[in-house]
């Protein structure tokens, strides 16, 4: 298995700050407006266009996985490195947190209105503000993200040049479904990084089990049954130097 090289691990970085920084941005602009998250079509072609740009341009350095989920799924099936992946969540969570101080440098002006930077919650109106639900709705979409992943990126029978397009359609997707109800991130990097910044890890237990348990437990069964049910007859499968 091939060992991946500080291009990779930048790569991650960038990837990963501006995944960040452009959805803290347009949830903490929605906030100081008085929209939030209720203008969620805005927040879902956000989190579509800007992973596009991002898989785009980093693919072929790092896999643009920019998400320690993704990160997780593919290293229990084997297709980067443990050691590799290690290196990539640290530099994902950097990444995130170091998005969020920019937009804070940026915009935030120290009012009791300012925004918490999109940091994701468990909705008191869809879900009761109940940690189990909020768990299975960011399990269900990123279970769809790292299907999408698994389909495009993966399978080496598929068409990658629609990676882009398909894997960042697929979270513009999981957003606008499931983002009322969680605050959509489906990344426990991405909602690390507000939540830290904002000073809302209070409730350590909620958050570990619906934004860090819950995606990294969606990637991993989604990535082992597509293995199961669409690779596994396949005679081999792409090399690890060759995914992206």
């Amino acid at each position: 298995m091939q060992r991946r090289g500080s291009a990779a691990y930048a790569a991650e970085l960038i990837g990963t700050f501006f995944l960040v920084l452009f959805i803290a941005l347009v949830a903490t602009v929605n906030s100081e407006a008085g929209l939030g998250y209720t203008d969620v079509a805005v927040v879902g072609l956000v989190h579509a266009f800007v992973l596009m740009m991002i898989i785009a341009t980093i693919g072929g350095a790092s896999g643009a996985h920019v998400n320690p989920a993704v990160t997780i799924a593919l290293a229990a099936v084997r297709k980067i490195a443990p050691v590799d992946a290690a290196i990539y969540v640290l530099v994902q969570v950097a990444g995130a947190v170091l998005a969020v101080l920019v937009v804070k440098l940026m915009i935030q002006d120290g009012s009791a209105a300012a925004a918490n930077f999109g940091a994701p919650a468990v909705a008191e109106n869809f879900l009761d503000g109940k940690a189990p639900a909020g768990f299975l709705a960011e399990a269900l979409g990123t279970f769809a993200l790292m299907w999408a992943v698994m389909g495009v990126a993966v399978n080496p029978a598929a068409a990658k040049d629609w990676a882009p397009l398909v894997i960042g359609a697929t979270l513009g997707l999981a957003v606008l479904a499931l983002g009322p109800m969680t605050g959509g991130s489906f990344n426990p990097a991405r909602a690390f990084g507000p939540t830290l910044i904002a000073g809302e890890l209070s409730d350590g237990g909620t958050f570990l089990l619906v934004y860090v348990v819950g995606p990294i437990t969606g990637a991993l069964v989604a990535a082992f049954a597509y293995q199961e049910v669409i690779l596994r007859d396949r005679p081999s499968e792409r090399p690890i130097d060759k995914l992206g």
